[in-house]
């Protein structure tokens, strides 16, 4: 690859990192093709990508931006997971990662925070902002429900008193 190449390359995954809300860096060692070409279609899906870059242009890349604390991970056979939308991606990466011992989760950032192997992991069974949607939702559909109810208790139960003491007094 040319100089210009590289620079071009280098700018190109330079504007990634800096639009990116999390990074993963894992390790990968002999993942085939097709391996590779799923993962990066899971994690696409997702809003993400997956790249396989050298370190010494990654490195370079991640000058500048929030990520680049995170140079010294960059060593060995690494891969990286980019996205917008951090906790779908994390969960996709995670999950390759518990199925494939091919891949090692090594570190990563979210916006400033460095994270480090087991937050990722914590990170993974975090609910995303769509599930969490959902289930503040779905407990806003029951609050009117419960509401009924709570105000129609009382008067309930004064017509069941009401009826008990009709009935006996005829």
């Amino acid at each position: 690859m040319n100089r210009t190449k590289k620079s071009e390359l280098i700018k190109s995954i330079h504007s990634t990192f800096k639009c990116a809300d999390v990074l993963v860096i894992t390790h990968h060692a002999h993942l085939t093709v097709k391996e590779i070409e799923d993962l990066r279609a899971k994690i696409r899906a997702v809003g993400g990508c997956y790249k396989v870059v050298k370190n010494r242009l990654a490195r370079l890349a991640l000058l500048d931006t929030r990520y680049a604390n995170l140079r010294h991970l960059l060593t060995g056979p690494t891969s990286l997971t980019i996205s917008k939308n951090p906790i779908p991606a994390i969960k996709v990466i995670v999950e390759f990662a518990n199925k494939n011992e091919k891949i090692t989760i090594i570190g990563g950032g979210l916006g400033e925070q460095v994270l480090d192997t087991n937050e990722i992991y914590v990170l993974s069974t975090t609910p995303s902002i769509e599930e969490s949607r959902n289930n503040i939702t779905s407990v806003l559909r029951n609050v009117p429900r419960k509401i009924v109810t709570i105000i129609g208790a009382p008067a309930s139960k004064i017509t069941r008193v009401l009826r008990f003491h009709s009935i006996s007094d005829s």
